[in-house]
Order: structure tokens, then C-alpha cells, then sequence
């Protein structure tokens, strides 16, 4: 019995590591870009790829959802609170979701999303002008570490569905 508890506890360890993580690595990431780059100036750019400090995006992802941010925010909290949910009761009652390519993917989801809550909260209370976006790829609207954390996590999440995906999964995880 303390072994169920002990690998319950691990899970639940690799989870929040990976959001807590990403959620540190994004917001030291933004102040740093915040606090160097003026609005339109390049850090490195190499071909299409190009880092640099755009205007503060007010919507979601991508560019989606213009001045839309209090909503954004709602369905932030509300996807906070069903991943959790998911971590500590979907998990026991199918098993077979449980595996550790799943909890990866879910703590990339929440690191992600919490990323981006933070600087959409300081945008309602007036502290920033939106989210910091600064990785630019191309035609491809300007995102940031959060934004790629949330759309690697749901890839992944969806291939951690597929029974080829469990049947390779790491118990050590």
C-alpha cells in the first residue's frame, strides 16, 4: 500500500515540476524581454526565425481574440481548474489515461496557461500593456514560451491518448 501512495505522489511530482518550471522559465524569459528590448528592436534573427519584442498581444494565442482579455482570463481559470481537476480525480477513476507521457503533456498545458494568466491579470490590473510576445517565425503571428508549452502539451496529450503511445510509456515516470 505506501508503494500506490509513493508512485501516486510521484505523479503528481512530475506534473506540478513541469508547470512550475515553464511557468518560471516564461515569466523570467518576458521580463527579461520587457526589460531589454524595446517595442520592435531584435534580439537575433536568423533567416525567418527571429526573436525580437513586438507590441503586447491583448487577446490569446497567436494573435487570436483581440482585447478579449477578461474573458481569456475566465477561460484560463476555468481550464486551470479542469486540468487539475483531471490530475488528482480523472486520473483514478481510468487508469488508462494515466500514463507518463500524459502528465508531461498536462504540465506543460498548466505551465503554459498559468504563464500567460499571470501577464493577462497584470494587463486587467494595469501593470502591463498584454502578454509579451517575442519568438517570430515567418508569416506566422508572434507567440511566446507559454504559447508553445500549451500547443506541445495538447499534441502530445492527444498522441498520449492513442494505445501505441501507452503501450511505450515509461512506469519510472
Amino acid at each position: 500500500m505506501p508503494k500506490a501512495s509513493s508512485s501516486r505522489a510521484g505523479r503528481y511530482v512530475v506534473f506540478f515540476l513541469i508547470a512550475l518550471l515553464l511557468v518560471v522559465a516564461d515569466q523570467l524569459i518576458k521580463f527579461w524581454i520587457r526589460e531589454n528590448l524595446a517595442v520592435g528592436q531584435s534580439l537575433w534573427s536568423w533567416g525567418i526565425f527571429e526573436i525580437a519584442r513586438v507590441p503586447p498581444n491583448t487577446g490569446a494565442a497567436f494573435g487570436l481574440f483581440p482585447d478579449h482579455t477578461f474573458a481569456l482570463t475566465m477561460v484560463s481559470v476555468v481550464g486551470i481548474a479542469f486540468i487539475i481537476a483531471y490530475a488528482f480525480l480523472i486520473y483514478r477513476r481510468y487508469p488508462s489515461l494515466d500514463n507518463s507521457l500524459s502528465r508531461v503533456a498536462l504540465g506543460l498545458i498548466l505551465g503554459g496557461t498559468i504563464g500567460n494568466l499571470i501577464e493577462r491579470l497584470l494587463y486587467l490590473f494595469g501593470r502591463l500593456g498584454g502578454v509579451t510576445d517575442f519568438i517570430h517565425i515567418g508569416w506566422w503571428p508572434p507567440f511566446n514560451l507559454a504559447d508553445s508549452a500549451v500547443v506541445v502539451g495538447v499534441i502530445l496529450f492527444i498522441y498520449s491518448l492513442f494505445p501505441p503511445a501507452q503501450k511505450r510509456d515509461v512506469s519510472a515516470w
